[in-house]
């Protein structure tokens, strides 16, 4: 009980927190409600004929596949919930019938209050039977229906585990629950072989149970239908192959309940016995790799790895610079490797320097200009919170960093220290022009020159603390990519290629060169070679100057050591290097040449050298009246910020920001900054004809490049999406059985439709759905690249919409063989073109609607919610509910707007639109062609292809051009 209770509690709060997600979905839910009681408006409705019935049911329908769709979100949702719930499990913390429990309960008055709104706005306005005897079962029907489709898509994420797996199982169950409910098919015509399906589909017992409720009204049943003898409800049910008997509304209740208890004991017991995807894999260097061959070789096991090629002897390389670079091995090593066979030497004075005993410079093909950056008085505001004002602050603008003055210079690492909440990442944010938002004041110069910051990009490099790549590109993809977009445009390919393989060198990644990258903490690197990397690829751009955000967090000793040693290596090529760095080792700490010490509210307390084991800054703090002296082999770093934090000034009565203003050392950096300030007379302001490095076909080109390997290596994306097209083809195909062949009555006519509708709508939104994690991984690649001034964003945009077309050229192929062959229409030259035509750009509008949905909302899971409101009127305008002669006119703009609309539309033209054969109607004498009742009960004029055609191409184009405006505009990242 007590396990239940904290599971209750917890599940509570979750929701709480989460409240945004039911808010937007009641929200969404009150909308579509309010367009569905406009279009379906009751003075419209009237109760006197067949096609009246007709329309009824569509408006019932509608409200099933809505409530049906409102689920949709529960599995995303659930999916992201998997992760924590394995690892509660597989530790014992409670079984997981806990978890699903109050999972479900909860639910359950969020679900009566969505079913009461719906019902409360809808019954009445579209004007439904007026007993409330049937208003109250019609609401216990959209209660139960709700409930039965978050039962369905938790089983689902249960199932496949994985967000984009899931997509594609959820649109296949829900396909198949769609086309075998009963209404798209009659039952009478549904082959035997799915017969089952007809049984096992919750949607049956739904339609028939919501059907029978409405067209048993005393309204239905007290008049007679054309024939005059069948009462108009049965009738009407008839029609649509319904039972007419009273007692299916109970049945269709009591069947939706059992399939609630049902989908969640199944879904308790998924998550019971399933495991999660995927282990997480980790890429092995080769020094790892030899070590362990050792080791193996005196145990006489079995060797577990088999070495790829002979494994180089690794030159031993110290942490500090001095032993490092002086070793003769070294230079020898550099000597045989410097010329190569186009006969560019790597660095000029290599020979000369290695005789003299100097250490030569590492990574230095192409030569790049030492910078130094000075500042002087910067001062950083951001607006002040909302939260701070309401509790008294009269401020408009809350300070982050004050008046602070210092430099950087070539070839002197300079480690940004301070306690958390200091400013030390602000700082550097500001100096590299990486905010987007507040208010920056003070001197930021350049080698003397005032810092421009379209022309520093291209000279900066930023290594962010989260490393973010494209997972699927290997480690040398990500470098030539970076390098080609970000050198200038004189150095040739062979020269961007031999730096590259140099930088693999110098950070020490050249044995993991053709690993692909993966996300993080799930495949692919592990995190300190994922830092590697991160500094080289901001080191292929060949820059002066490079800041690192805390390059070491997040890592053990060892991995600290190797990214320390990389930073090194850096340094010592003449670069300016800053790191901010938070609570280092020893070893780490005295790496570092210089230090600028910042305390809470963002002021200086040290800037300075640090001296030969840390001496000068020791010196500096120990000076000070009342700090207690350094233990003998105690951390420096750990030490200083000890007594530097705010609980010791306030015990010694010191301020250490006016302190340090009023020491010799702050005079020493003022008059530095000021040498610094006045350019050297022969320098020149930095200047580039261009503000990226590479033609907008160049930047296009790079993009398609990556773009293409990414999307080769998805398989879980592109397979997932084939496979289901692959199956929705076949379920299509073989549900409905050459039903083109068929053209007897109007129903048959409508089947058509449905099928036409079904297959492309689910496949469509399977597309738009599977696409949008994709796009949105990549898109905070896109951020940070264009941060760096790599591309801009049309030629990224041009390259993903550009990516999409082979893929979904090939799936319409198949997709339309299949189906047309199987649900045999006309086999006429012209007729199968718009078939495929129509078809490859409605799953091209599809895709690029879910990138764009992914464009405009800050992450995925919005994107999906998002994407999911609009499916719905997607659905209702499609003219497959309701047709279009009968859309009130205030509506009919939107199903001229409409996508799937003219989809359906041409679908229908292109197959029926000249055919003259008779078909029987109810209520209509003599038979009219299929031609005449196409256009007047649909209102499809036949002769409308070559419109349609160009709609649906502008539809493609101009989803594509809102993904590519958006991205440009819209910034989701805040700093």
């Amino acid at each position: 009980m007590e396990l239940l209770k904290t599971s209750f509690e917890r599940e509570w709060l979750l929701i709480k927190r989460n409240s945004f997600v039911y808010v937007f979905k009641t929200v969404q839910i009150i909308i579509v409600a309010i367009i569905a009681s406009t279009v379906f408006i009751r003075n419209k409705m009237h109760t006197k004929k067949e096609a009246d019935g007709a329309l009824y049911i569509g408006a019932l329908l509608f409200s099933i596949v809505i409530n049906m769709f409102n689920g949709f979100a529960e599995l995303s949702m659930t999916i992201m919930r998997l992760p924590v719930l394995y690892k509660h499990r597989d530790l014992l913390f409670h079984p997981a019938w806990t978890f699903t429990l109050p999972n479900f309960l909860l639910q359950i008055p969020i679900s009566i209050f969505e079913s009461i709104v719906w019902i409360v706005l809808t019954y009445y306005s579209i004007g439904f039977a007026p007993e409330a005897s049937r208003f109250f079962k019609q609401l216990l029907l959209v209660f139960l229906i709700q409930q039965m489709a978050a039962g369905i898509f938790r089983l689902t994420a249960g199932l496949c585990r994985t967000m984009i797996i899931a997509n594609t199982g959820g649109a296949l169950m829900l396909l198949l629950v769609f086309l075998l409910g009963g209404f798209i098919l009659p039952r009478g015509e549904i082959p035997k072989w799915w017969a089952w399906g007809y049984w096992v589909s919750p949607m049956t017992y739904g339609f028939n149970a919501i059907s029978v409720n409405e067209m048993f009204a005393p309204r239905w049943m007290n008049q007679l239908a054309s024939d005059n003898t069948t009462r108009l409800g049965v009738a009407v049910l008839e029609a649509f192959d319904v039972f007419p008997q009273r007692n299916w509304f109970w049945i269709g209740a009591a069947a939706l309940f059992g399939f609630i208890i049902l989908f969640n004991v199944l879904f308790t017991l998924a998550l019971m016995y399933l495991n999660p995807m995927g282990k997480q894999q980790a890429v092995i260097s080769e020094e790892t790799a030899a070590e362990m061959e050792a080791d193996q070789q005196e145990t006489k096991e079995e060797p577990r790895l088999r070495p790829g090629r002979s494994i180089r002897k690794s030159v031993p390389r110290s942490l500090s610079a001095a032993d490092g670079n002086n070793t003769r091995e070294m230079a020898i090593r550099r000597m045989s490797s410097r010329s190569n066979g186009n006969g560019i030497s790597r660095s000029g004075d290599s020979s000369l320097e290695a005789a003299l005993g100097v250490a030569p410079r590492r990574g230095m093909v192409l030569p790049f200009n030492p910078l130094a950056m000075s500042f002087d008085n910067v001062n950083y505001y951001v607006d002040m919170p909302p939260e701070m004002k309401e509790q008294g602050v009269k401020e408009d603008k809350l300070q982050l960093l004050r008046e602070i003055t210092g430099a950087f210079r070539p070839g002197v690492l300079t480690a940004l220290m301070g306690v958390s909440g200091a400013g030390k990442t602000t700082l550097m944010d500001v100096l590299a022009g990486r905010k987007t938002g507040g208010y920056i004041e003070g001197d930021i110069r350049i080698s003397g020159f005032p810092k421009k910051q379209e022309t520093f990009a291209r000279i900066s490099g930023y290594c962010e603390q989260n490393d973010i790549h494209s997972p699927q590109v290997t480690v040398r993809e990500s470098l030539i990519y970076s390098a080609f977009l970000r050198l200038p445009k004189e150095v040739n390919k062979e020269e961007k290629m031999i730096f590259v393989d140099e930088v693999m060198e110098l950070v020490e990644l050249d044995n993991l060169k053709d690993a692909i990258v993966g996300l993080p903490g799930v495949t692919g690197l592990s995190t300190e070679q994922r830092k590697r990397l991160t500094i080289a690829v901001e080191l292929v751009a060949n820059p002066s100057i490079i800041f690192m955000d805390e390059p070491t967090s997040g890592l053990d000793a060892r991995a600290a050591a190797i990214v320390m040693r990389t930073v090194r290596n850096t340094v010592d090529t003449g670069r300016t290097v800053v790191c901010t760095i938070h609570q280092p080792s020893i070893d780490i700490f005295e790496a570092f040449d210089e230090l600028l010490l910042m305390k809470r509210g963002g002021q200086v307390i040290y800037s300075g050298p640090l001296g030969q084991n840390s001496h000068k800054i020791i010196e500096y703090f120990e000076v000070i009246n009342g700090v207690p002296k350094i233990k003998e082999k105690y951390n420096p770093a750990t030490w200083m910020l000890e007594v530097s934090s705010i609980a010791s000034e306030v015990r010694l009565g010191v301020d250490f920001a006016e302190h340090y203003k009023s020491s010799t050392l702050y005079q020493r950096n003022k008059t530095l900054v000021k040498e610094l300030s006045s350019p050297p007379s022969v320098a020149k302001d930095l200047y580039f004809p261009t503000k990226y490095s590479e033609s907008i076909f160049g930047q296009f080109k790079s993009c398609l490049w990556k773009q293409w390997w990414t999307y080769w290596r998805s398989p879980d994306y592109n397979l997932v999406r084939y496979f289901f097209t692959l199956a929705a083809a076949l379920l299509v195909g073989t549900i409905f059985w050459r039903v083109g062949t068929k053209r007897e009555t109007s129903s048959d006519l409508t089947m058509i439709i449905g099928a036409m509708y079904a297959a492309v709508l689910f496949v469509g939104i399977n597309n738009c759905s599977t696409v949008q994690p994709i796009v949105a991984v990549e898109r905070t690649v896109f951020y940070r690249e264009r941060a760096a001034g790599m591309y801009s964003a049309l030629p990224y945009a041009l390259a993903q919409v550009i990516i999409e077309i082979p893929y979904v050229f090939v799936q319409t192929t198949y997709y339309t063989l299949i189906v047309y062959a199987m649900v045999s229409f006309e086999w006429t030259v012209a007729k199968f073109f718009w078939f495929f035509a129509v078809t490859f750009f409605s799953f091209l509008y599809f895709t690029y609607y879910g990138m764009m949905t992914v464009s405009i909302t800050p992450n995925h899971q919005l994107a999906a919610i998002f994407a999911a409101a609009f499916y719905a009127l997607f659905n209702l305008f499609s003219g497959f509910y309701i047709p279009r002669p009968r859309i009130p006119k205030w509506w009919i703009w939107y199903y001229w707007i409409c996508p799937v609309a003219w989809t359906v539309y041409g679908l229908i033209v292109s197959q029926y639109g000249d055919v003259e054969d008779t078909i029987k109607v109810p209520g209509i004498t003599p038979d009219p062609t299929i031609k005449w009742y196409v256009q007047d009960h649909f209102g499809y004029k036949p002769n409308f292809m070559g419109p349609i055609a160009g709609v649906l191409v502008a539809f493609t184009v101009f989803f594509a051009f809102m993904f590519a405006y958006c991205i440009k505009t819209l910034n989701f990242q805040m700093r």
